[in-house]
This record gives C-alpha cells, sequence and structure tokens, in this order.
C-alpha cells in the first residue's frame, strides 16, 4: 500500500505528484469544508487525511510536518469527542471566544514549541527548513487544539500557517500540496465569517 501510495499519479509543474498527495488533496478540501459547516465529520475525515500526509511529508523530508500528522490523529479523536460531548453537562460544544488565559497559555506554548522543534530539526535530522519547519508545526497544533474546542480563533491561527505552508511547500516541489493549502487559506477565511456569525447568532437568540 504505502509503495502504491508513493508512486507517481502525474506530473504537476515538472514534478511527480504521488496517490497519497492526490488522496490528501480530495480528503482535505472535504475536511475544511465539513470544519467550516461545523459538521461532525470533519474529525474522521480529517484523520484519513492525515495518514496521507504523513507519508507525503515523510518521503520529501518535512519530518516535523509528518511527526505532526501522529498528534493530529490524536488530536482528531479527542476533538471527535470534545464536539459531541465536551460542552456543558456532556452537550455538543457552541462556537466561543479565546480567553485571555487561554491566549496567553497559547504563546506560550507556541514560543516553546517552536524553540524546541526548532533546535530539534536543526540539530538531529536533514530538514533543510528547520526553522519554517518549527514555527508551521506550532502554529498548527495551537490552531487544532482551538478547533477541538470551537474557538473562534482558531482560524486566524490556520491562516497565519497556511501563508508559510504555502511558499514551503512549493519549495519542496509539492505543488498540488501548495494549490491545496491556497484552498485552505480561502476556506480559513470562510470558516472565520461562519463561526463569528454562528456566535452572533447564539447572543442574540
Amino acid at each position: 500500500m504505502i509503495d502504491w501510495l508513493t508512486s507517481t499519479a502525474f506530473h504537476a509543474f515538472g514534478a511527480p505528484t504521488t496517490w497519497a498527495e492526490l488522496l490528501g488533496f480530495g480528503t482535505g478540501l472535504v475536511n475544511v469544508a465539513l470544519l467550516v459547516r461545523q459538521h461532525i465529520l470533519n474529525w474522521p475525515l480529517g484523520i484519513l487525511n492525515v495518514l496521507l500526509l504523513m507519508v507525503v511529508f515523510w518521503s520529501v523530508g518535512l519530518y516535523a510536518d509528518a511527526t505532526l500528522q501522529i498528534v493530529y490523529v490524536i488530536l482528531g479523536f479527542v476533538g471527535w469527542w470534545a464536539w459531541l460531548y465536551g460542552g456543558a453537562r456532556r452537550s455538543r460544544l457552541v462556537v466561543r471566544r479565546t480567553s485571555r488565559p487561554e491566549w496567553l497559555g497559547l504563546a506560550v506554548a507556541g514560543v516553546l514549541l517552536t524553540a524546541g522543534l526548532w533546535l530539534f530539526l536543526d540539530r538531529l535530522t536533514e530538514s533543510t527548513v528547520p526553522l519554517a519547519d518549527a514555527v508551521t508545526t506550532a502554529l498548527s497544533l495551537l490552531a487544532t487544539y482551538g478547533q477541538t474546542r470551537k474557538l473562534i480563533e482558531n482560524w486566524w491561527l490556520w491562516i497565519a500557517a497556511d501563508l508559510i505552508y504555502i511558499p514551503l511547500y512549493g519549495y519542496k516541489d509539492l505543488w498540488l500540496t501548495a494549490i491545496l493549502y491556497v484552498a485552505f487559506l480561502a476556506l480559513c477565511i470562510l470558516g472565520l465569517r461562519s463561526w463569528q456569525a454562528a456566535r452572533r447568532e447564539m447572543i442574540t437568540a
């Protein structure tokens, strides 16, 4: 299966595109579209998506991104449960703003994650982009935490990560994935507006 996933499906911009990248493209788009709509099926589809992307990233030496997908699988199950039972009295979660203590915790975690991953990738791996890999990994983890708690500001963190991911994947000749993240960026903007509107409706209801 791994051999087939890492085999070439077609060429894009002169670089080979694997079946794993192609399937990751499709599942990723549907996953984020479901997330924008707060649909619970975004979680199982997201788990499948990150397993595919794990294969893609490892094959091109984005080791932090590849390892990050394992964390995403765990967070996928956590988020799936939290959306169903993590609200008041084990009810469905509702969209809310990030509190000041949560922002402080996220900021501290982001700095520590970035610094630790940067040192690890620079000293102990063959990564050619240790800082970019570390920053995007940290941003993605923080955004996923916000996503599991239905924090509106998770979309801002995803937008920041996507703005780095797009040129990074182009640099690595993952052109289909770079295009996917352009689509992700657009969907994140839609998601931000959609969740903000849902929050306003809940407050005025």
